[in-house]
């Protein structure tokens, strides 16, 4: 039972957490099946304007899902081939969007778009998440706190539009995919639709 503390919260930082966090249930989608997983949410919070804090919780079986050892936290690429924890978020003010990718691993990718899927660049601008990780045999946590006060087309005064969303990959290979919401046809996460939750400037 792995078990992994990167960063504890403050006393000051927890109280802001948890009086102004919305859980969301994601979705699974109807063309996906899996049978290890229950349910998969969400707790997102912007502790301060600039930040943004993601808890992602995995109920089921989670010896039958396939997680990588916990290493330390690095970028890398194509994270979304196995499991992993995804938010997409864009202004309200505006089309451009970043993407970012949170495996089990604490490997981590963070992308700039203009628009839908066009105009992608890596968002180097952004250090490292502060990660905290739990896994028991029925409950799998992720959490990620970000630092967004760098990234341009993401005016911290203003109210953002978010996309929640997971791939979980149980040990058999097969994928599941899972949002707040999905567009008609096969999993998309960029698709303007899936920006399905305001977070109101802290």
């Amino acid at each position: 039972m792995a078990f992994a503390w990167m960063r504890k919260l403050s006393p000051r930082e927890n109280g802001r957490r948890y009086t102004a966090a919305m859980r969301q249930a994601l979705r699974l989608h109807p063309d996906s099946r899996c049978t290890a997983v229950t349910h998969v949410e969400v707790e997102v919070a912007r502790p301060r304007p600039g930040n943004l804090l993601l808890h992602f919780f995995v109920t089921g079986r989670i010896g039958d899902l396939r997680l990588p050892a916990v290493t330390a936290p690095a970028r890398a690429d194509e994270l979304w081939r196995h499991t992993c924890f995804e938010a997409f978020v864009r202004s309200s003010l505006g089309v451009a969007y970043y993407e970012f990718n949170f495996a089990p691993s604490l490997r981590w990718a963070a992308y700039r778009f203009d628009g839908y899927r066009s105009g992608m660049s890596a968002a180097s601008e952004l250090g490292a998440p502060h990660f905290d990780v739990q896994s028991i045999a029925e409950t799998y946590e992720l959490q990620a706190s970000l630092a967004l006060d760098p990234l341009l087309s993401l005016p911290s005064a203003a109210p953002w539009r978010l996309g929640l969303s997971a791939v979980i990959e149980e040990a058999s290979g097969r994928k599941s995919y899972w949002a707040l919401t999905h567009p008609p046809g096969k999993a998309d996460f960029h698709h303007p639709d899936c920006f399905a939750l305001e977070l109101p400037a802290a």
